[in-house]
């Protein structure tokens, strides 16, 4: 453990949004280090009930677990699953949930995990205990299927290059390790402006795919709004355009705020309801630059909260 590091982002601004209160209930949807859980516990004497897909981060919790005294759970599970997992709890209603969505530090940076084309591991990317692996997607999906998953997953204008190369050098001797790959991709990908390693976009695709993480996202929003009570508030960070996205087009939705609706058009039956949730952030909010100074990773992070203001 104390060879990882993990810092989470916007932290002090997403339990600022939730607003612990004594007595309450809290979801940390993505546990990984503890952070959002502890700044919670922290601000007030509440309960937090942790979800963790990767059983490395459960175990990690089992020392924060004891240091709270019973007023924190980590469970492992997909945030897909939330129903499911606090209804064997006999938890029924939320006054707060926060999700920092994404790969963590942790799996980042451990090479056995293959999350990574800076550290050289084998090709796995499994937040959990999934059944494909990334090697599995590179060395037997098909061509078109590939070069779509890298363009709409990685948003890669590359992704039918990319896929080709790696549909002929798997022809000859099958991918392994993460190196490997990213070694192919940045022969038929130029480096661009933005300095980001051409290997990035086609990695962030190949992880989500394996995940399934953008219907997780959408699962666990409707699911965890669902159980927020009135004043119960749901912060979300994400880390690039596509989670943000889901979540941004959620909230407005939630809000009642549809767009693109013409003034000449009937308005949709979703926008003539009256919204049960009011947006409070208008525009994401995003890292300071003394955080930026002292975390990297912080950069794309956006941070989206919104609370229930009628019942379900």
């Amino acid at each position: 453990m104390n060879a990882f590091s993990h810092v989470p982002v916007l932290a002090d601004e997403a339990v600022s949004y939730v607003n612990p209160l004594p007595g309450k209930i809290y979801l940390d949807g993505t546990f990984g280090g503890g952070g959002y859980a502890r700044k919670i516990l922290e601000a007030a004497w509440c309960q937090v009930f942790a979800i963790d897909r990767d059983p490395a981060a459960v175990e990690r919790g089992a020392a924060m677990v004891a240091a709270y005294d019973g007023r924190l759970r980590v469970v492992e599970g997909r945030i897909s699953e939330i129903l499911v997992l606090l209804g064997a709890a006999r938890v029924s209603a939320l006054d707060g949930a926060v999700f920092d969505l994404g790969v963590s530090s942790y799996q980042i940076d451990d090479p056995a995990r293959g999350f990574s084309f800076r550290h050289d591991g084998k090709l796995d990317m499994r937040m959990g205990k999934g059944e494909k692996t990334a090697a599995d997607l590179v060395n037997f999906m098909a061509e078109s299927e590939l070069a779509d998953m890298i363009f709409q997953l990685g948003e890669e204008k590359a992704s039918r290059r990319v896929a080709a190369a790696i549909v002929a050098r798997r022809a000859q001797q099958k991918f392994e390790t993460t190196s490997d790959l990213a070694g192919v991709i940045r022969s038929v990908v130029r480096p661009d402006k933005s300095g980001i390693d051409p290997a990035t976009r086609t990695f962030q695709a190949l992880r989500i795919a394996v995940n399934e993480e953008l219907m997780e996202i959408e699962v666990a929003l409707e699911q965890a709004t669902s159980l927020l009570v009135v004043g119960g508030r749901l912060v979300v960070v994400s880390f690039h355009s596509l989670e943000d996205r889901i979540v941004k087009n959620f909230f407005a939705k939630a809000a009642g705020r549809v767009p693109g609706v013409s003034r000449h058009a009937p308005v949709p039956a979703e926008a003539s309801e009256t919204p049960k949730f009011k947006l409070l952030t208008t525009k994401p909010v995003t890292p300071g630059a003394a955080e930026l100074a002292k975390n990297a990773r912080a950069r794309s992070a956006k941070l989206r909260a919104m609370e229930r203001i009628l019942a379900p």
